[in-house]
């Protein structure tokens, strides 16, 4: 038993029909982008953290303050009594 062709005569005929295509209609349009609120959120702690990596890890001003006061004798005195002050506080002897 043969089985012969199945479907046309012509098994090229398939190939020759072509079927027209719409053509491109050219908008005016623009492209357009929406952002989340979450999105936005997350780009503002970004920035903050690429602030804060890039700030220097010692602020020499502060620490200029911090000597100077250490020099004075009054200075320490007036926060030894303020600390011994608050610590008593915690602890409900005042």
């Amino acid at each position: 038993m043969t089985i012969d062709r199945l479907g046309p005569i012509d098994p090229l005929s398939k190939l020759n029909k072509t079927e027209k295509t719409d053509k491109t209609v050219k908008s005016d349009a623009k492209d357009t982008i929406s952002v989340s609120d979450e999105a936005k959120n997350l780009a503002e702690i970004y920035r903050a953290t690429e602030i804060v990596k890039a700030a220097p890890d010692i602020r020499m001003d502060r620490v200029e303050e911090v000597k100077q006061k250490l020099q004075d004798p009054d200075y320490i005195d007036s926060k030894i009594g303020e600390v011994a002050d608050r610590i008593m506080d915690v602890f409900g002897l005042s």
